[in-house]
C-alpha cells in the first residue's frame, strides 16, 4: 500500500513525520513537518451515503500552509531544482516576485487535505486508481495556504467495491482563481 493510500485510510496518521507517533503527536523532540497544522476532525461519511450525494460538494478541506521548508523537501525527493522553485533571490526577480510551489507538489497534497477533510466510513481499504485530467491553474508563491474544495462528480460500482470520481479544487487563500483542478479517481474495497 503506497504513503498516499495510507493517508486515505487513516487520516490521523502523519507518515512525513518520523518525530511523531503515529496518532499525528509531536515526539519527544516535538518535531513537527514543514507547513504541520494540527489535523481537524474530518467528517465522516457513510459509503452507502454518497450515491444520493454525486454532483454535489461533500467536503473542504482546512487551510495547509506550504512554506519553503516543504517545497525544498519535495524538489530534493523529485530533484526539480529549477530556481523558481528554490533559489529565492532569484525568484525575487522573476515573473511570481518569490519562489512558486512545484504543480506536483501540489497535486500530492490532496490526499493528506482529502484525509483532514473526509473519512469514508465502511470501506476497509481505500486506493489511489489515478487521474483523468489536472491543470495547474495559477502559481503557489512559497507561504501560500491552501485548501482543497471536493465534489463528488461520479460512483461507480466495481468488483469488490466502489469507484468515486472527485471534482478536486484546490484554492489559495487570498488568490482570485484556483491553482489547481483535477478529476482524481479513489477506489474503496468494501
Amino acid at each position: 500500500m503506497s504513503l498516499c493510500d495510507l493517508a486515505l485510510r487513516d487520516p490521523q496518521r502523519r507518515l512525513d513525520r518520523p518525530a511523531q507517533d503515529d496518532r499525528g503527536r509531536a515526539g519527544a523532540d516535538g518535531g513537527k513537518a514543514p507547513g504541520y497544522d494540527p489535523p481537524m476532525a474530518a467528517q465522516t461519511v457513510g459509503i452507502h451515503e454518497l450515491e444520493p450525494r454525486v454532483g454535489s460538494e461533500i467536503a473542504v478541506s482546512p487551510w495547509l500552509s506550504v512554506e519553503q521548508d516543504r517545497i525544498d523537501l519535495f524538489a530534493r525527493a523529485t530533484d526539480d531544482h529549477q530556481w523558481i522553485h528554490v533559489d529565492a533571490e532569484r525568484a525575487r526577480k522573476g515573473p511570481f516576485g518569490r519562489t512558486i510551489a512545484h504543480g506536483f507538489l501540489t497535486l500530492s497534497l490532496l490526499p493528506r487535505m482529502m484525509s483532514e477533510a473526509l473519512e469514508v466510513d465502511g470501506v476497509r481499504m481505500s486506493v489511489n486508481y489515478g487521474l483523468n485530467r489536472v491543470r495547474f491553474t495559477s502559481p503557489v508563491p512559497s507561504g501560500s495556504r491552501l485548501r482543497a474544495r471536493l465534489v463528488l462528480a461520479k460512483l461507480e460500482k466495481i468488483d469488490g467495491g466502489v469507484q468515486l470520481t472527485w471534482s478536486a479544487t484546490v484554492e489559495r487563500e487570498g488568490g482570485d482563481k484556483p491553482c489547481l483542478v483535477a478529476e482524481w479517481l479513489v477506489r474503496h474495497y468494501l
